[in-house]
């Protein structure tokens, strides 16, 4: 197992060992001691699993009062992952980093507590399973807006499919500060 730093402070590609011969290949796609020792989450208390197709771009979401750490990896497919640090008075506010995570290469990509996150499908589908350090509370749900023009992040979809939510989202200056989570 190979952790990889990104620009973004505990935001970290994972590229599990693939043990492949003629009948395939083998991954540990979570070893609660292996991922303790590389400074990432020894207990998730909830797994999730997403089917989007082509051009479908889900985020930019994070939860306020019950912030989830989030451990993302395809299980079929490929999409374009984000990250965006939203914490208030960190260094490195307002600022974004991405992967591609496909079935292709079995990256894995660790999204801390306080970021948001979000994904784009690039391939003709994606299943997507992700990790979560806390439970999903409706009720503390946030997002911002995928198309914001501080982040300038360049999703590799030109018109993306979205759902009413995530269109309707603030603007990161728009949101209000009450609603973005506090840094350190």
């Amino acid at each position: 197992m190979q952790v990889i730093e990104t620009d973004l402070p505990g935001v970290v590609l994972v590229e599990p060992a693939v043990f492949e011969d003629g009948r395939g290949y083998f991954l540990e796609t979570y070893h609660s001691h292996r991922y303790a020792e590389n400074g990432l989450p020894s207990a998730f208390v909830q797994q999730n699993l997403s089917f989007s197709k082509r051009g479908v771009l889900r985020g930019l979401h994070y939860q306020l009062g019950r912030p989830q750490g989030k451990l993302v990896m395809v299980a079929r497919g490929e999409i374009f992952d984000v990250a965006v640090d939203i914490r208030k008075n960190s260094p490195t506010y307002g600022r974004w980093t991405g992967a591609t995570l496909s079935t292709a290469n079995c990256r894995q990509i660790y999204i801390p507590e306080g970021f948001a996150h979000g994904f784009c499908v690039t391939g003709e589908s994606a299943t997507i399973v992700y990790m979560c350090t806390d439970f999903y509370a409706p009720a503390e749900e946030r997002g911002i807006r995928w198309d914001d023009p501080m982040l300038k992040i360049p999703w590799p979809v030109e018109e993306p499919i979205l759902n009413g939510k995530d269109a309707a989202y603030p603007f990161l200056a728009d949101a209000p500060p009450c609603d973005l989570p506090e840094f350190g």
